[in-house]
């Protein structure tokens, strides 16, 4: 169909008559449009982003990384006069554009500019949008746009889906003065959506290597339980045994207990800020309390998820802070607790997301604190020095609390819990107690139970 005859079409149709001549897809679309509520000739697409907001946006979209691909691509075509290509999002809004300044200044009259929004919602029937809405290249030629002010553009417009999951990115656009249909210009657009999605797909197997390759060991870790990584997007990236979840977890993730839209209970382990994941199966945990054992030890012993960890002196001391601190720390008072009044913030961070790789979700910010079910020999012990008999006491009591620990926090935690074993020894004046006492390291020559003994020896 000619242009003439199919302007007179467009009025026929748009005015409510029946216009034959015109494709199916495209009365479709009209049909969309008018729904819509827009009105044909007064109305221009909503420039909805400001610049600085594209900026953000472009940082943080997938297609930044094709963009510069496609346009390497599409030199050839960009560099006819009148040629401009958009890249937009899933919402229609342009976010790359290019083509000469003469060509791209003719387009602003028209809101073809960045940050303006072209899905069939906000602009009617346009290659952009009808692209997103068919979810396949679709091109529209002049007088097909359902706004006037468009009619002397053609708009050749494809889909980009994202190649791991399938969800639609944005779309790759050519657009040019009106001229007759032309079907190579629609096979290009597919083969530049393949292209992207090809190399989209690359660069996702990549991070999936380098994600694999960084947290592997986790799963070594978790050895005879139901475990997996899992991508910012929710993609399995390894998962053992293989095939207990689904190629992709749906909805989004966040730290702890976890119900899937499957119905399987895992815990979530944030392994980075904004992602990957380690999932680990809830039921196949066999030990969901978190143990320590920190009495007369230079190490302390963490126990969780059916795993051992020998701390080293700095994880030691913040568990144990953490521990005797159930409400939470902020990170100055943490800070204060473990590394004294000259003690960094920046070393604190970095301890505490070294921390992180064993702890996973239990250990919380904002405040800091360790979340779930928690026990702790030297808790234990000092809620039991009041009623609890010397000898079953001294049983349980095998040196100071991390004895070579300087930590502010750490230290007065031991000085306090071993004056208060100290006193009930005392008061209790059992002779075979006190024997024991000055028969340790800790407790050798401790003067006010040798006076104690000989008055009970009097």
């Amino acid at each position: 169909m000619d242009g003439t005859s199919m302007a007179r079409n467009r009025e026929i149709a748009l005015a409510g008559g029946d216009a034959r001549g015109v494709r199916e897809t495209i009365r479709d679309s009209w049909q969309r449009s008018r729904r819509h509520g827009i009105r044909p000739d007064r109305h221009l697409p909503p420039i909805e982003l400001q610049e600085d907001r594209v900026g953000d946006l472009r940082r943080e979209h997938p297609l930044v990384r094709v963009w510069p691909l496609l346009c390497d691509t599409m030199r050839s075509v960009t560099s006819e006069p009148g040629n401009l290509i958009f890249a937009s999002d899933a919402d229609g809004r342009l976010l790359w554009m290019d083509g000469s300044k003469a060509d791209l200044r003719r387009a602003e009259r028209v809101n073809l500019v960045l940050g303006a929004r072209w899905s069939e919602e906000a602009a009617g029937t346009s290659g952009v949008g009808t692209a997103l809405a068919l979810r396949r290249p679709f091109q529209v030629q002049g007088a097909e746009h359902y706004l006037s002010a468009v009619t002397s553009y053609t708009c050749t417009a494809a889909p980009i889906r994202d190649p791991m999951t399938g969800a639609p990115l944005g779309t790759i656009d050519l657009t040019h003065a009106t001229r007759q249909s032309d079907a190579v210009v629609l096979s290009l657009m597919a083969t530049a959506a393949k292209l992207a999605e090809a190399e989209l797909r690359t660069v996702a197997l990549q991070q999936q290597a380098r994600i694999h390759a960084r947290y592997g060991e986790r799963l070594s870790r978790r050895s005879g339980t139901h475990s997996a990584l899992v991508t910012a997007e929710g993609l399995v990236v390894h998962s053992a045994p293989q095939g207990w979840l689904p190629p992709r977890v749906p909805g989004a993730l966040d730290d702890g207990p976890v119900v899937l839209p499957t119905g399987q209970s895992v815990i979530v382990e944030r392994l980075a800020p904004t992602g990957p994941f380690l999932l680990v199966g809830q039921a196949a945990s066999a030990d969901q309390v978190l143990s320590v054992e920190a009495l007369g030890r230079d190490r302390a012993r963490l126990r969780v998820a059916g795993m051992t960890h020998e701390l080293g002196g700095r994880h030691g001391e913040l568990v144990t802070v953490l521990l005797a601190n159930p409400g939470g720390l902020t990170a100055d008072e943490l800070r204060r607790e473990v590394y004294g009044p000259a003690g960094k913030a920046v070393t604190l961070r970095a301890e505490l997301t070294r921390l992180r790789s064993i702890l996973g979700h239990r250990l919380a910010s904002e405040p800091y604190r360790l979340t779930g079910e928690v026990a702790a020999d030297f808790l234990d012990l000092g809620a039991d020095v009041v009623a609890g008999s010397p000898s079953a006491l001294l049983d349980r009591y095998p040196g100071p609390l991390l004895p070579k620990s300087a930590a502010p926090g750490v230290t007065m935690l031991r000085d306090r819990l071993h004056e208060r074993l100290r006193a009930r020894l005392l008061a209790a004046g059992d002779v075979d107690s006190l024997l024991r006492w000055l028969n340790t390291r800790h407790g050798r020559s401790d003067a006010s139970v040798i006076r104690s003994l000989d008055r009970l020896h009097e």
